[in-house]
């Protein structure tokens, strides 16, 4: 299996054929990682959380449970994940504006601008930024109907498998985020880790 390392605060992007899978690895246990996946012919159809929603009745992916193109096409399937099943599809990556309103003065490190960057450095372009599957991102929502940034529940070493149903481009974000406890009750983002087989 090869093993490709996500860098703390960074991206990464790589191709999968259809079948061939990546794990998601959370290494230290409470770093989320932004996912994104378009259709490696065609880079306006990509994954889209809120197509994958009503294709699978929830808000959060389970294995077995197959994720869908903006064309309510397979694109990912979850095959395995031992991380505690607590992911995210509702909230966007961040980006600068949210660092803004976050107080945060000056640029800060965020996940809309390393999926840019991960896919110019393999020269896949791309139109947008669709919502990412926010793996291992702890987002309750409570009886109200009110949400709230908790603390993920991974562990050391987690991961989560995902299967390509068609060509595709995929790129990854260690969310840079270190204001809210998103990576951790310490605020402090660190690198995970991907591993390829299959297909």
């Amino acid at each position: 299996m090869n093993e490709i390392t996500i860098p703390a605060r960074r991206g990464k992007a790589l191709r999968l054929r259809a079948g061939q899978c990546v794990d998601v690895v959370n290494t230290h246990g409470e770093q989320v990682v932004d996912t994104w996946a378009f259709n490696a012919a065609d880079a306006s159809e990509f994954m889209s959380m809120e197509h994958s929603r009503a294709g699978m009745l929830r808000l959060i992916p389970r294995p077995g449970d197959t994720l869908l193109s903006n064309r309510r096409r397979p694109i990912l399937s979850m095959v395995e994940d031992n991380s505690g099943g607590i992911h995210d599809t509702l909230i966007a990556a961040c980006d600068r504006w949210r660092y803004e309103g976050l107080g945060v003065a000056g640029y800060h490190d965020n996940c809309q601008d390393n999926l840019w960057a991960a896919m110019g450095e393999i020269g896949f372009v791309i139109g947008e930024t669709p919502s990412p599957l926010n793996l291992f991102m702890n987002i309750p929502v409570g009886p109200d109907g009110s949400v709230s940034f908790e603390a993920p529940v991974s562990t050391p070493g987690s991961f989560v498998r995902l299967r390509a149903e068609m060509d595709v481009v995929m790129a990854f974000s260690a969310c840079p985020q270190d204001i809210l406890p998103i990576n951790g009750r310490g605020c402090c983002p660190t690198e995970a880790h991907l591993r390829l087989a299959g297909g």
